[in-house]
């Protein structure tokens, strides 16, 4: 029997899909001249798991800070406003127009789960952008998900 609190692969993709849409919406809010920093800072607070455990946040166009430990640090890397990382140029407001995953394998242990792959980024052109993504999820107290590992990285070429 599985509970509301039960990590299942279904919740697992059903998180990548709401990750995914939050970087388009981003994006969007960017472009529209909307609110794109509210949407990055709902984006974080809906998905992060930054108010309840460590988070090991490693994205992939990051040199000098290479690990985001902290909510003001992931903000600068989605949308580079708040001077936390001068190396940060926004990259949820590339803008992207789709983003997908594919997973390689999704791992399941209690409430948490583990979830590598590659995603895919797509910019106004078209042109798509292939990344290696490892995701860590814990369950939240209401049975929702949340990233406790992020980390990705462009693919190696010999």
């Amino acid at each position: 029997m599985t509970s509301k609190h039960s990590v299942t692969k279904e919740k697992v993709i059903a998180a990548q899909d709401q990750w995914a849409d939050g970087i388009v919406r981003i994006g969007a809010e960017f472009v529209e001249k909307k609110d794109y920093v509210q949407a990055a800072k709902d984006h974080i607070d809906q998905l992060y798991a930054y108010d309840m455990s460590p988070v090991l946040f490693k994205p992939t166009k990051a040199a000098q800070e290479q690990f985001r430990g902290n909510k003001d640090s992931a903000l600068s890397y989605f949308v580079a406003t708040n001077g936390t990382c001068a190396e940060d140029k926004g990259f949820a407001i590339q803008p992207w127009t789709k983003v997908r995953f594919e997973n390689s394998d999704i791992v399941i242990q209690g409430d948490t789960a583990l979830a590598m792959g590659n995603y895919y980024f797509t910019d106004t052109t078209g042109q798509e952008t292939k990344v290696e993504y490892t995701f860590g999820y814990l369950t939240d107290s209401e049975g929702n998900l949340r990233i406790n590992l992020h980390h990705s990285s462009i693919p190696f070429t010999a």
